[in-house]
């Protein structure tokens, strides 16, 4: 599940760095879009049918897979959705200044850099936090164990 935020992030910073330097929302808005496509698909008809999702599972087709609990992960994806409506809003409807739109992205970029390089999932951890159930199946099983008790692999 860390390789689909990967290909986000790496679409995206590139976009993004493309209208910082150019001054223009104009390379953020089909990014903004995809991104929100590609959410939607995930919590309305199934991960099985995002395109960053099935890229990803092909690149690491050969590797050990690290399951995610659903609840978590639905939540994630259903926060992502809303920074990619926020966002998209911003860049058409509301049009807002440069910088506020880059700073929603900012916000979408630095989520997806925590989940690909860390393994640190925002959203899953604010479904522990305010979720009626308690999420299982954590990555590096952060959820299974307290704090107090977790072992940290070198």
């Amino acid at each position: 599940m860390r390789a689909g935020p990967g290909i986000l992030f790496l679409l995206g910073g590139a976009e993004f760095a493309t209208a910082f330097f150019t001054g223009s929302m104009q390379p953020l808005q089909p990014f903004g879009m995809f991104f929100m496509v590609d959410m939607l698909l995930r919590v309305a008809v199934g991960d099985r049918w995002s395109p960053t999702l099935m890229f990803g599972r092909l690149a690491v087709s050969g590797q050990r897979q690290e399951w995610v609990g659903a609840p978590q992960k639905e939540f994630a994806w259903w926060l992502g959705f809303g920074l990619a409506l926020v966002s998209c809003m911003s860049m058409g409807l509301f049009a807002t200044p440069l910088w506020a739109t880059l700073a929603l992205c900012g916000i979408c970029l630095t989520l997806l850099f925590l989940e690909t390089a860390f393994g640190i999932c925002i959203g899953c951890a604010l479904q522990a936090r305010f979720g009626k159930q308690p999420p299982r199946y954590c990555p590096a099983n952060t959820c299974e164990a307290s704090p107090a008790t977790r072992v940290n692999a070198p």
